[in-house]
């Protein structure tokens, strides 16, 4: 695969314009691009779509059973705090009678054997059938009190057993009892105890559920037992509905109508659970987003993380297809050099066969031309008595015939020259001699027209293996153009440089010039035979074919860039060793040489 220059685009024309081939490139990235995102990022996505979700289900699971578990063991404790403290007054009254309690000692002493451990009554006292307090004990002055009346009185009498809802009472503050009826030999007596609201609250919100988080009790009629953290107070309605009594505890998600401290409207997560004995409805509720605190951070790394990772992808794959649209652009490239050098192989080989045929049918008229024109000549002399104005005139004829058969010879021998017909000989040719003799040779007639010479050459540059006769007449033919793209300037210059490419085995030469230049749309024909951008009778157009036939033929390259009214370069790489003909067989372009 042959070398690319950086120039290679104005050394050629594209066979498909540069907005097709972007066009073409573009829809390339697009499709590339896509592909790969439909088969790596949506398969990403979709399995983190699956992991999240999964995620969220198992841990909304675990949430709402571990928020289940919770409910239902505090449940157990407040019932067991009621049952406890309902099993004591009931043993008491089983194995004491009234008179027992008459003296206030006495129940002092239970009172403070009930409160030994941990304080949870607020006072204890006795009371007969008849609603009268017989013994108290307590904070509070209620021996003249009567509560034949009150609700909790009747119950217990009827019940044996009760433990009333929160309510004011003579206090003029919440507050709820636990009473047992007892029977001695004078009838029925009660034994009642105050339970204390803080103790009993400290025991119902002692859940720890975060900042959002609050624990309630609520009776059948929706009458706060306890004060809830957040949404209201003691003995007032509550907020949310309470609904009939069901069996076991039920977790469900609802929007409140009040968040966290009464600033926002949330989802929550509620877990209700009733008491047996009161009827009392156990309530436990958190904001949601609080709850699933930990989940939602999880969900937000899977969510970084799949975003990172799409990004990521994306990036590769927009890198990675840019660089393999950029080998394929420069594969293309190559593809278009060597097509193009096939084409220009192919034409060569036509033109020369071509050129052989006419040079051959020119070279016979032109000497029969010749031979009349001696015959003429001859026969003027031998004739006598020819007018001498007649005369002149003949000679002037005959002079010009001899001028144009001598230019016909000179384009016909470019043409033999051209389709190879001339002897070719390999020899030890130092390049930076070669290059001086023909500056040297060019340089008087340059040096008239204004033009000045520099030359580059490396000393470093070795002699190589070709064939004199026919670089010679390359550097002349290059040379020439240089100084006749100089045609209507005063000055100008003309650099002849030399180097040696010794990673690649190869001389370089450079002709460049500060001439006229040369059209953009023609530079991919100069190499073509009897194309020339020079005035009608001033060129053939065969000059630059027949160096372009020569420098190939040598296993050479020759290269063009130019920029109009800047100037020209030629190039021209030579391998150290050339031959005539280059036998890689890989190189199409000089197959077609061969065949030609």
């Amino acid at each position: 695969m042959p070398s690319l220059p950086s120039n290679v685009s104005e050394n050629f024309t594209a066979t498909v314009s540069d907005a097709d081939h972007r066009y073409r490139y573009r829809r390339l990235f697009k499709r590339f691009v896509l592909l790969t995102l439909v088969c790596s990022v949506v398969p990403l996505l979709l399995v983190g779509w699956g992991i999240s979700t999964q995620y969220n289900y198992s841990a909304e699971t675990r949430l709402m059973t571990d928020f289940r578990n919770e409910v239902q063991h505090h449940r157990k404790v407040i019932e067991m705090f009621l049952k406890e403290h309902s099993s004591k007054l009931e043993l008491i009254a089983m194995t004491h009678s009234r008179q027992d309690f008459i003296r206030s000692e006495r129940l002092r002493f239970v009172f403070d054997k009930i409160n030994q451990e941990r304080w949870t009554l607020t006072d204890l006292g006795v009371i007969d059938a008849t609603g009268k307090h017989l013994a108290y004990v307590g904070p509070y002055d209620l021996l003249d009190k009567n509560y034949r009346e009150a609700h909790w009185f009747k119950m217990v009498m009827e019940k044996g057993l009760y433990i009333s809802d929160m309510f004011m009472g003579f206090r003029r503050e919440p507050h709820f009892v636990i009473a047992v009826r007892g029977d001695d030999e004078q009838g029925p007596w009660i034994l009642r105890a105050t339970v204390d609201t803080e103790a009993f609250r400290a025991l119902v919100e002692n859940v720890m559920i975060g900042r959002t988080g609050e624990v309630f009790l609520v009776n059948g009629e929706g009458i706060y037992q306890t004060t809830p953290r957040y949404s209201g107070r003691i003995m007032e309605n509550a907020s949310m509905a309470v609904g009939d009594v069901h069996p076991g505890i039920r977790v469900r998600q609802e929007d409140a109508d009040a968040g966290f401290n009464g600033e926002r409207s949330v989802r929550q997560i509620v877990s209700t659970a009733w008491l047996e004995t009161p009827q009392w409805m156990l309530v436990v509720r958190q904001d949601f987003d609080e709850a699933f605190a930990a989940e939602n951070r999880a969900n937000l790394s899977v969510l970084i993380f799949l975003h990172v990772s799409a990004a990521t992808i994306l990036l590769v794959t927009v890198l990675v297809t840019r660089y393999m649209l950029n080998l394929v652009k420069r594969r293309d490239a190559e593809a278009e050099i060597l097509n193009r050098q096939l084409v220009q192989a192919s034409k060569m080989a036509s033109i020369g066969e071509l050129s052989v045929g006419v040079a051959h049918e020119i070279n016979n008229p032109l000497a029969i031309i010749s031979t009349e024109r001696e015959i003429l000549l001859d026969a003027s002399k031998a004739a006598g008595g020819i007018d001498p104005a007649f005369g002149v005139q003949l000679d002037d004829s005959m002079n010009q015939i001899d001028a144009q058969i001598k230019r016909c010879k000179r384009i016909t021998h470019n043409l033999l020259r051209f389709s190879r017909r001339t002897q070719s000989v390999i020899d030890t040719v130092d390049i930076n001699a070669y290059i001086r003799e023909v500056v040297e040779l060019m340089a008087r007639e340059a040096k008239s027209s204004g033009i000045t010479f520099f030359e580059r050459l490396s000393p470093d540059v070795p002699p190589i293996l070709s064939d004199p006769s026919q670089l010679q007449q390359v550097f002349l033919n290059l040379i020439t153009n240089a100084i006749d793209a100089h045609e209507g300037k005063n000055y100008g210059s003309v650099a002849v440089s030399s180097m040696f490419l010794e990673a690649e085995g190869a001389v370089e030469m450079v002709v460049s010039d500060t001439g006229c230049g040369i059209a953009e749309d023609h530079l991919s024909k100069v190499f073509d035979p009897f194309f020339t951008t020079k005035p009608m009778g001033r060129g053939t157009g065969l000059g630059l074919s027949i160096c372009y036939s020569i420098i190939r033929r040598l296993g050479g390259q020759i290269q063009v860039r130019s920029v109009l009214d800047q100037g020209t370069d030629f190039t021209i790489r030579l391998p150290l060793r050339s031959t005539e003909v280059q036998t890689n067989p890989n190189d199409l372009a000089n197959q077609m040489e061969r065949a030609a």
